[in-house]
């Protein structure tokens, strides 16, 4: 008998609202790890049961996540914190901020590999991994390490630093707008 995938504890995402954009990106760190830890359970789970109807489940979460909330969670830093970090200049803060851009391109890229893989498991069309299939999956969750240690060591800090109150007020809001959130 196989063990559930428990994705309640692995969903569960830290409360932070818009009028807060700093925070709000960090839980969404926090919720993109959650994800990436599911796709590990969901690889293992996959290796002992196949692509039964909980590794379906958990495909179409992953899925899901990175569909939609990581798309808005990177043009959010795109429009918001990388625009403010390029223009103050830093020459240390810079090539960071360049290197996070690349990254999210190669996320982008790499998505699609990953993506076809899941919706394979979500759909019951592979009951396993293949090699290919292994590394696509590895490539995708591999960037995410750095990436995120850099946006909030580095990125996040020094614009929330140079943002005043009315740019993080307008960031926040114009966040909610993109996501059709009204107040």
């Amino acid at each position: 008998m196989s063990q559930p995938i428990r994705l309640q504890s692995l969903v569960a995402s830290p409360a932070a609202g818009f009028e807060q954009p700093f925070e709000m990106l960090e839980a969404c760190h926090e919720r993109v790890q959650r994800m990436l830890a599911l796709l590990a359970r969901l690889r293992a789970h996959v290796r002992e049961n196949g692509a039964d109807v909980q590794a379906q489940q958990a495909a179409r979460d992953v899925m899901r996540y990175f569909d939609i909330a990581a798309p808005h969670h990177h043009r959010d830093e795109e429009l918001h914190v990388f625009p403010r970090l390029l223009r103050e200049a830093d020459p240390e803060v810079v090539p960071v901020v360049e290197r996070l851009q690349r990254d999210h391109l190669r996320m982008e890229q790499c998505w699609v590999e990953a993506r076809s893989v899941l919706e394979r498991v979500a759909r019951a069309e592979a009951d396993r991994f293949s090699a290919a299939d292994d590394e696509a999956l590895d490539a995708f969750a591999g960037l995410y390490g750095e990436h995120l240690a850099a946006e909030e060591r580095i990125a996040y800090p020094r614009a929330r630093a140079l943002m005043d109150e009315s740019e993080i007020e307008a960031a926040g809001k114009e966040m909610m707008r993109r996501r059709g959130v009204t107040s």
